[in-house]
């Protein structure tokens, strides 16, 4: 059982995007629990006020259609911090992205938001700190050995072979899907097959732009799941941004030849 000190909430949003900045929320979910231990659940529907890209709709759900009739943030702002204000909050990715995004929209419609004395729990922190993601636990999940003197290249790379043969048994002829649920491919011992299952939508080493729909997409930044050739028509600068900018040489190449592709 939970010990708790004062009520808790939980709470997780969707949006037109990522960028904490410009994007704008279009729901909200708390779970509110007292000290008591009573538990209270809340959803709110949101008018953003700006289109929500195709992209987002197909990963959330929710549509202009779904919104054209709810409330904007300002009109119900107010309750949804009477609602957390001076809880402990917690969510999954909340530091990131769920609760600047709150803020930023409580700033952007005047309303005082404080989190000061506030204990703040990101799940997706705690999970990628008790279960890491690096190779001595990669080695110790699929192989179950200890990686003694990691971080020499010997031994490292003897890990990484045996690594993936176990990974190629664990898993062998399962479907690999992306975060939006699509599938990608089967696991195959076939190199060329496993190669085209985990890269099938990668255009640039680094990963900045991706193919959603045979389309090429902008993979980071304030443009994350929009057209990239769109974006260049509307705002020429961006492209000019990334040739200049600390990109790779294979990032720009394959900018300039996503720009000239007729």
């Amino acid at each position: 059982m939970l010990k708790i000190n004062k009520p808790l909430v939980f709470f997780d949003i969707e949006s037109t995007g990522l960028d904490i900045i410009n994007d704008k929320i279009i729901e909200i979910t708390i779970l509110k629990i007292n000290i008591s231990g009573k538990k209270n659940t809340f959803t709110f529907r949101i008018n953003p006020g700006i289109p929500i890209p195709l992209e987002i709709s197909k990963i959330h759900g929710i549509y202009d259609k779904d919104i054209k009739n709810s409330p904007s943030f300002k009109n119900v702002g107010n309750e949804i911090k009477q609602l957390i204000y001076k809880c402990d909050l917690v969510g999954f990715n909340i530091l990131k992205f769920d609760l600047p995004i709150l803020i930023e929209e409580f700033k952007n419609n005047k309303i005082s938001f404080s989190i000061n004395n506030v204990n703040i729990i990101d799940v997706q922190k705690l999970f990628h700190l008790m279960e890491k993601r690096n190779l001595s636990a990669a080695y110790k999940f699929y192989c179950n050995k200890t990686l003694k003197n990691s971080h020499s290249s010997f031994n490292d790379t003897m890990a990484t072979y045996e690594v993936f043969l176990n990974q190629l048994e664990k898993y062998n002829n399962q479907e690999v899907f992306d975060l939006k649920g699509n599938k990608m491919g089967k696991v195959s011992k076939n190199i060329n097959e496993i190669n085209s299952t985990l890269n099938n939508n990668m255009i640039d080493l680094e990963g900045r732009f991706i193919m959603d729909n045979n389309v090429p997409i902008f993979n980071f930044g304030k443009y994350k799941g929009k057209k990239i050739n769109e974006i260049l028509k509307t705002n020429p600068e961006y492209f000019n941004w990334i040739i200049k900018g600390k990109f790779s040489d294979d990032t720009k190449k394959k900018l300039i030849k996503i720009k000239n592709a007729k």
